[in-house]
């Protein structure tokens, strides 16, 4: 059954079956960004419309930047999967998902095209003068489900958004030669890092020990804002791009990376 759009930036709107209520009436107050990660827009859309499938999102936007809608914003489209953010477990009934068509790692994962990051641009800046959404809220899908995605990616141009007024950015730390810390080290700067990664809304657990999980959330927090180089390690950039992030925040408040880890130079 058709619908009206949300924002006369739609160009079209084709229906997927596939969404249900917001879990406790919740108002959305997330935007998740994807890329399609399949070889074609129409295999991606099929999909995403296909009762079978058991998947959906509420914008799709193409390489042409035409944007259509798929479901309702009021209603929970099914996008996200399983992931975590914060206290946020039911992404789905928190967010409003933006597949963005690009075939993604395992197809060459070529640049977003300028005039598809304008449409997305535009399109988050108007669900974002009507919803309460802040800056922080502005997310990748592998920063809430890292072990299991990687979209949009690295080639995702955050910084660009971030200058129209869309999400949460500061400058990277700088990349240079030095100690870092990577899987199997262990230590109580490690916790302080995964304390102050989690506080920032990754799932990650708060043990000392460098595991698979927080590798993983390591790589999906440097596609996201460390984008030069994705390597998985806590080197002195990855840990000062944190620092300043957490700095920005409007509520920050003293963290556990306060107490400068050795590798962290950003205050010298």
């Amino acid at each position: 059954m058709s619908f009206q759009p949300d924002t006369m930036l739609v160009h079209e709107v084709v229906p997927s079956p596939n969404h249900d209520a917001r879990a406790g009436g919740r108002a959305p107050d997330m935007l998740l960004l994807h890329y399609t990660g399949m070889f074609s827009a129409e295999g991606a859309l099929k999909r995403l419309c296909s009762a079978e499938a058991k998947v959906s999102c509420h914008y799709f936007v193409t390489e042409e930047g035409r944007i259509i809608q798929c479901v309702p914003e009021e209603r929970r489209a099914w996008h996200a999967g399983q992931g975590a953010w914060g206290n946020d477990t039911d992404i789905n009934s928190c967010s409003i998902g933006i597949e963005i068509v690009n075939p993604g790692h395992d197809y060459g994962y070529p640049d977003f095209p300028r005039r598809q990051i304008a449409a997305v641009t535009a399109l988050c800046r108007a669900i974002l003068r009507r919803r309460l959404i802040k800056p922080e809220r502005v997310l990748a899908h592998s920063d809430i489900a890292p072990v299991r995605k990687q979209d949009p990616g690295e080639k995702f141009p955050w910084r660009t958004l971030h200058n129209a007024g869309v999400g949460h950015w500061v400058e990277p730390g700088p990349i240079k030669p030095g100690p870092s810390f990577e899987r199997g080290n262990s230590g109580d700067g490690i916790r302080a890092f995964q304390s102050a990664l989690r506080d920032y809304g990754y799932d990650v657990p708060v043990s000392g020990e460098f595991d698979e999980r927080t590798r993983v959330a390591v790589i999906a927090f440097q596609r996201h804002f460390r984008p030069a180089l994705c390597d998985g390690k806590l080197d002195s950039s990855t840990l000062v791009t944190l620092r300043r992030l957490i700095d920005a925040l409007p509520d920050h408040r003293p963290s556990s990376l306060d107490t400068a880890l050795p590798l962290d130079d950003d205050k010298q």
